[in-house]
């Protein structure tokens, strides 16, 4: 069954994708922007769940791709003739791959990644799937089920603000689709347009998490619900999802910057409260990637780490943290696919630079 959705069902997926972001996934300002484009442009968005699409539905990943820090040499977000890149990369696929394509799927939890296939979808006449490969928002192409199943990128189509459109064959695996693409980024301003794993529902099925989005949406509803008692919002948030509030505090310092199309950077914590006198450091790979309580570490990757100002009851998004701002940290749980052997080789504690075996923070 397809539902049509309206504009404030999607901003509460996009609002609740924000927590499950860790951080990245994109700005939700930039993500409720492309809401309001197809809004004004008289569009409609629709989602199917997953097990409602015909097995030989035609899918693919739309995103954006590089580094989340202001980059002033490319500050156009459009492309000359003011179209989207996303829009240019999805219809060259489709011309590429010769066929109507059915819908699109989210390759991650996020403010602004999870609001491109509803932007595509809605201006292409296709629908969006209640579903995507992370569960979450990863820094890599790696850090995905279509990964860790073995399916195939290529062919990914890209494009970047000034119009320029590529199409990538012959792709021998994700972690080469990543070097390649993560290399256009970075001489397209650390921000490019990408359309990736076109491949069947059958093909998909098996990899995507299902109901992610759905499961967004009721946690964006308790972040809406909650802006009026912002300092009772992370207990809640932490029961809904399974987390937990793991510090509460003010960041003291912050530093970033952006290296090979990532913004890495760090910020601190002082505790308050409860957690008076002792200190949470949270190193940053666009997503938050670690922590440390008291310099021991404390929480990694998998598990999401997103921050909360508990004055206003917005996510905080990275690199956004500023001093004296009143945050809490909550961490939840790493989504199942990453909990794999496989899974924490790929995205566990030695991707965030600890030579340590993954433990949970939340036991």
């Amino acid at each position: 069954m397809i539902k049509e959705l309206s504009r404030e069902d999607v901003e509460d997926i996009l609002i609740g994708a924000t927590l499950f972001g860790a951080g990245g996934g994109g700005e939700l300002d930039e993500g409720l922007g492309l809401l309001d484009e197809a809004v004004a442009a008289g569009k409609t968005f629709r989602m199917a769940s997953l097990p409602d699409v015909p097995d030989d539905a035609l899918l693919c990943t739309p995103y954006l791709l590089g580094a989340i820090s202001d980059l002033p040499d490319w500050d156009a977000a459009r492309t000359p003739d003011g179209i989207h890149p996303i829009l240019l990369a999805y219809r060259r696929m489709r011309q590429y791959l010769g066929q109507p394509i059915f819908g699109t799927v989210a390759c991650e939890l996020g403010g602004s990644n999870t609001a491109v296939p509803f932007y595509v979808a809605a201006f292409e006449e296709g629908v969006v799937i209640d579903a995507d490969p992370a569960g979450r928002a990863v820094p890599e192409i790696t850090h995905s089920a279509y990964y860790l199943h073995g399916l195939p990128a290529s062919p990914i189509v890209t494009a970047n603000a000034r119009g320029e459109v590529m199409v990538l064959e012959n792709i021998a695996d994700d972690q080469r689709a990543e070097t390649l693409v993560r290399a256009l980024a970075v001489v397209s301003g650390n921000d490019i347009a990408a359309v990736d794993h076109a491949l069947s529902a059958t093909s998909l099925r098996s990899a995507l998490i299902p109901r992610t989005l759905s499961h967004a949406r009721k946690v964006g509803q308790i972040l809406r619900a909650g802006r009026d008692a912002p300092n009772k919002l992370a207990d809640q948030l932490a029961a809904a999802t399974g987390g937990r509030v793991v510090f509460e505090g003010q960041v003291v310092d912050s530093t970033w910057r952006t290296q090979d199309g990532f913004t890495l950077g760090s910020f601190s914590i002082v505790g308050q409260a409860a957690y008076a006198a002792q200190e949470m450091r949270i190193a940053v790979k666009n997503e938050n990637m670690a922590a440390w309580l008291d310099g021991v570490p404390f929480a990694t990757v998998p598990e999401i780490i997103s921050v909360l100002d508990t004055d206003t009851g917005a996510v905080v998004t990275n690199p956004n943290p500023y001093t004296a701002q009143n945050v809490a940290v909550l961490v939840l749980p790493a989504p199942d696919i990453f909990l794999t052997p496989k899974g924490l080789r790929a995205f566990g504690p030695s991707y965030a630079g600890l030579d340590m075996s993954f433990q949970s923070a939340l036991t």
